[in-house]
């Protein structure tokens, strides 16, 4: 599902919610561990790192839940979403011990700790890519092979016109099996065989495997292309052509109806559910999450923001948790995508919203993606295009280290060179300098996580208006505890707001909880109702009690 601005991810939980659960208003935050905390030297972010850096994570911020990007043994050829065993850790982020002893801290502070799962394809150095290349009786099916299509004149040709997200066709021709392999992604990553009950099962217990470990959940990465169509008469069909490009190797060059949210693919999600219910009741253990991705993108007024969240909440059943996320690894920072200016507008309407709320590694502080030359570009996508169009796709921008301080390479390593540059910015944008600020980013980052843990925003009702074309006002109410309003100012002017004439029965007075950093609003200050003056692209949050005024 796609959103013009805000990602609803899917939440995959328990069918029950009679009573409150952890994960219901929780704050989780996305970690790329390659880019958080490197603890040994070598430049590269580690688990380690990660555990040095968690009183930071629950302490100081209040997260409730941190997610991983993967840590799992690979040969990097995508950063880790090319897996060679689901079993280990990669050696630059640590060992096994390392991971549990992480699961361990975590769990003392009370933070839970959810790990990436990519189920769509394994590395081709993967050892059940090599048995299966051999046609080993076991992995012979765990990947999708097919000898291709013969031509008229004898040549032989790949199945189907399928084209890979990467770039080109999706299917790679092996010379030792003498078949062709799907790989929807990297040619070193060979997609997994969905429609074989024993890769379905493989994959099920590599779930409790790390469940073992300690982990409280996943999130599931490139859910969409699970399964693929089956071959119709011996024979994969091709996808129509969308006709929004005449370039045959760009992925949007296809509809890709058959490759992409069969309707298996549900199936084997409610599967990966019923497993991680079965494991809470043998265990008696908390709730387990599972999460699914989705994406964001960029520019709008008040008024596509407002319908695109009303359209979101209007489906939701009654039931259901929504997930709001603003940035990950794959999209642009917040910053830089949606603009510095509202970079805090985004993350009050991020927090006042129902439901749970994700943030990428960084965004608390504003942090803004990072030129990355030609000559220093490592992302694949980016790699396999070319010097003139390469920032179009790559992905390193947003992956640079994390800005701790103003210290050798940020305090994110002691060693001057780090896998990718350090933002040159560094020195004046970093946490050290951002907590010492009577004012900052992640000063109003905290009070917002410090705000979601009240009953108001956890039990309240919601209602949100549209003033004009750009100025939203979202109410949480609850009887007897407190109104909390969060205006949002998408014009580029300064606007007067009075709340009086946008919501009845409002207090006549409000308490300031935070408000977007160009505005001259200090936290703990009370405001009149009709009193809000915000500039452009800024938001405030307010807290009054209805029947004694503030």
């Amino acid at each position: 599902m796609w959103f013009s601005i805000i990602t609803g991810v899917l939440l995959l939980t328990p069918s029950c919610l009679a009573e409150e659960h952890w994960w219901q208003h929780a704050n989780f935050y996305q970690i790329y561990p390659r880019s958080f905390k490197d603890s040994d030297g070598d430049g590269v972010g580690d688990l380690r790192g990660i555990m040095e850096k968690v009183p930071y994570l629950r302490r100081e911020l209040g997260i409730d839940a941190i997610w991983l990007s993967p840590i799992f043994k690979s040969p990097m050829a995508d950063f880790g979403y090319d897996i060679s065993d689901f079993r280990d850790i990669h050696s630059e982020f640590g060992t096994i011990s390392d991971l549990e002893a992480l699961a361990a801290t975590c769990n003392a502070e009370g933070l839970k700790l959810i790990l990436d799962f990519v189920p769509n394809h394994s590395s081709d150095e993967s050892e059940w890519f090599t048995k299966s290349v051999n046609k080993d009786p076991t992995y012979s099916d765990y990947y999708v092979w097919h000898p291709g299509k013969m031509l008229a004149n004898g040549t032989r040709v790949p199945p189907s016109n399928w084209v890979s997200v990467f770039r080109g066709p999706a299917w790679e021709w092996n010379d030792v099996r003498k078949e062709y392999y799907l790989h929807q992604f990297l040619v070193k990553q060979p997609d997994l065989n969905y429609r074989n009950p024993a890769l379905v099962q493989e994959m099920k217990d590599v779930i409790k495997f790390w469940l073992d470990k300690g982990v409280h959940g996943f999130r599931i990465d490139a859910v969409p292309y699970l399964f693929e169509s089956t071959p119709v008469n011996g024979v994969y069909p091709d996808e129509e052509k969308s006709g929004e490009t005449d370039d045959p190797d760009n992925p949007s060059y296809l509809v890709h109806a058959l490759t992409q949210n069969l309707d298996e693919t549900f199936d084997m999600v409610y599967q990966w559910r019923k497993v991680v219910d079965d494991y809470k009741q043998e265990k008696q253990s908390e709730d387990i999450v599972l999460m699914a991705e989705a994406n964001t993108f960029k520019d709008t007024t008040g008024k596509q923001f407002h319908d695109n969240i009303k359209r979101w909440l209007d489906v939701v059943p009654s039931n259901r948790i929504s997930n709001w996320v603003l940035g990950n690894h794959d999209n642009k920072r917040v910053s830089s995508r949606l603009g510095v200016a509202r970079a805090d507008l985004y993350q009050i309407a991020l927090n006042v919203l129902p439901g749970i709320a994700v943030t990428y590694n960084g965004d608390e502080l504003g942090m803004e993606d990072v030129f990355i030359s030609w000559k220093d570009t490592i992302d694949p996508a980016a790699c396999n295009s070319n010097p003139k169009d390469y920032l179009i796709y790559s992905r390193d921008p947003v992956r640079t280290p994390f800005q701790w301080d103003d210290s050798v390479s940020a305090g994110f390593s002691t060693n001057r060179t780090t896998w990718l540059p350090v933002a040159p910015n560094y020195k004046s944008l970093n946490y050290k300098i951002q907590q010492a600020a009577p004012r900052s980013h992640v000063k109003i980052f905290k009070a917002l996580v410090r705000l979601r843990k009240q009953r108001t925003l956890r039990e309240g009702t919601m209602d949100m208006q549209l003033v004009g074309d750009n100025i939203i006002v979202i109410k949480r109410h609850l009887d007897g505890v407190s109104t909390i309003v969060a205006v949002l100012n998408f014009n580029k002017t300064t606007e007067t707001i009075k709340l009086s004439s946008v919501f009845q029965q409002l207090p006549s007075a409000f308490e300031v909880i935070t408000s977007s950093m160009q505005t001259n609003y200090i936290d703990g200050t009370v405001v009149g109702r009709d009193e809000i003056v915000l500039p452009a692209d800024a938001a405030i949050v307010l807290e009054g009690n209805v029947a004694n005024g503030i």
